[in-house]
């Protein structure tokens, strides 16, 4: 767990402070909290935190549509949702976010810091808990099938490229380096470095150059790499 950036999301203070002191026990972890009334997608994009502790904010579910936007928007940084009441209905809703795990907010600190380690490891824990409920897999299972047989492609589900990627990749396209993008964006060069894997993923390119020319294919970027 060497040098993972944490960032904990939840309206109630003495929670998180109780988060902090469960994960203090870990070294080598860097751990930052957030009140969601606060600007959470601006500290993201300034932390780039390896993984979001998110609550779901019941009943009102807004945490959500916030994991939502962390995950189209910053497709590095891994999501955990946490609840205080875990139902099927809820666990629908979470997966369809994106989020790589779903857990009680009174999960105890060795399940948390194991989630926290399988995340990084690339590994979606939230897959446990679609195979403990056969209901909710066969809920996601259905909806599949019925996006597959209104005609929809892979394409039209996939995320597309966010603003701020786009943008990336017009200074790309204009012949930046990552270091050149990130003193013109006034942003951290390892920022753009977790930016531009995520448009080589989504892009499905094999490099920069490819990249460009597919987004210049589909019109996502001008032909004179402007921003």
């Amino acid at each position: 767990m060497n040098g993972i950036t944490i960032m904990i999301i939840d309206k109630q203070a003495f929670f998180r402070a109780g988060m902090r002191q469960a994960l203090s026990q870990q070294s080598d972890l860097k751990i930052l909290d957030c009140d969601p009334v606060q600007e959470s997608l601006e500290l993201i994009e300034a932390n780039s935190p390896d993984v979001v502790l998110l609550d779901i904010d019941f009943p009102t579910l807004s945490g959500l549509e916030l994991g939502r936007k962390i995950v189209r928007r910053h497709p590095n940084t891994r999501v955990v949702i946490l609840s205080p009441n875990h139902n099927d209905e809820e666990l629908f809703e979470v997966i369809k976010t994106g989020a790589v795990a779903y857990l009680n907010k009174n999960t105890t600190a060795e399940e948390l810091v194991s989630t926290i380690q399988r995340a990084c490891g690339g590994e979606y824990p939230i897959n446990n808990s679609l195979i403990a409920r056969p209901k909710v897999a066969e809920h996601v299972l259905r909806q599949f099938q019925d996006i597959v047989s209104m005609g929809k492609t892979m394409e039209t589900i996939t995320a597309p490229l966010t603003h701020r990627e786009a943008q990336i990749l017009n200074y790309i396209a204009g012949g930046n380096s990552n270091k050149q993008i990130a003193r013109i964006l006034e942003i951290s060069e390892q920022t753009i470095k977790n930016h531009v894997s995520a448009i080589l993923r989504k892009l499905n390119a094999n490099d920069r150059a490819h990249a460009v020319a597919l987004a210049m294919r589909n019109g996502w970027i001008s032909v004179e790499g402007n921003p």
